[in-house]
């Protein structure tokens, strides 16, 4: 087990998912600001200077400035503005992984079309193998 463990580190596949990982929660971050600190305040302007971030339902029956002196208070909450947040997020990282994938899968080279094997008689139009010089079908010779 030890051995099929090392293999697979040699392989390559370990050191890919760490750099692919790595680079996913760097780019989480970016996405993250950017719709913190671009997207979201426009959104909010446009919709009557709503701050989603401070958006949320309190459960606990009294009355709390915002978001944070609830929390602060340990009142029991619902942050429905910080859940919207995080699913414009995803939609926005999901796009753009989309769009990436799409221009790799452009880039890759497509396969050369295979050499063909057979070939036709020209007699009696069956399928012969591309060496074969007497159709085995008509005993014609080809050429």
């Amino acid at each position: 087990m030890l051995k099929e463990f090392k293999e697979f580190i040699r392989r390559g596949n370990v050191i890919d998912l760490a750099v692919g990982f790595v680079m996913g929660a760097v780019f989480g971050k970016v996405a993250s600001s950017f719709i913190n600190d671009v997207v979201m305040p426009p959104v909010g302007l446009l919709l009557g200077k709503v701050d989603f971030s401070s958006l949320y339902i309190n459960l606990s029956g009294q009355a709390f400035e915002s978001l944070a002196k609830a929390k602060e208070a340990g009142a029991p909450v619902i942050a429905y503005g910080v859940f919207l947040n995080a699913v414009i997020e995803f939609l926005i990282v999901a796009l753009a992984i989309f769009i990436v994938i799409r221009q790799i899968n452009k880039l890759k080279s497509k396969p050369a079309p295979a050499s063909p094997t057979t070939k036709e008689c020209p007699y009696c139009l069956s399928t012969v193998p591309l060496k074969a010089v007497r159709c085995p079908n008509c005993t014609s010779e080809i050429k």
